[in-house]
């Protein structure tokens, strides 16, 4: 991130615009700035990098203790402590062998709690 921004768990999981689930990527882009950044969400850590020749290279990774995980066929649904995030899938991507698109689709980002805990920053919480 370039501005070295901080965020809170709710704030950071918010920005989140679409998953990607061909490639297991987040996109984000931050609210301060507005530059986008590709992340992959695993279990206990975000994954920062860049995505080539067809796959999601992980670069760098930030530890986040707690932090789950559930892919859906038009989502990913994020978890930390009692929050959930729900990032949609972005239209128009390919279609995996097995799954059919579906004609819904929401661009709304939603979270069922505002966390508590500390800023969030790109390189270390």
């Amino acid at each position: 991130m370039a501005c070295d921004s901080k965020f809170r768990p709710d704030e950071y999981f918010e920005a989140c615009s679409d998953y990607n689930r061909g490639l297991d990527l987040v996109s984000w882009t931050c609210p301060c700035c507005g530059n986008r950044d590709d992340l992959r969400v695993l279990p206990g850590e975000l994954g920062f990098g860049y995505p080539s020749r067809g796959r999601f290279d992980v670069l760098d990774r930030v530890r986040v203790p707690g932090l789950r995980r559930q892919r859906g066929e038009l989502r990913l649904d994020i978890s930390l402590n009692r929050s959930i995030w729900r990032v949609p899938t972005r239209l128009g991507q390919p279609v995996q062998a097995g799954t059919w698109p579906s004609p819904r689709s929401s661009r709304a980002m939603s979270s069922t709690s505002v966390p508590a805990g500390s800023p969030y920053r790109r390189g270390g919480l």
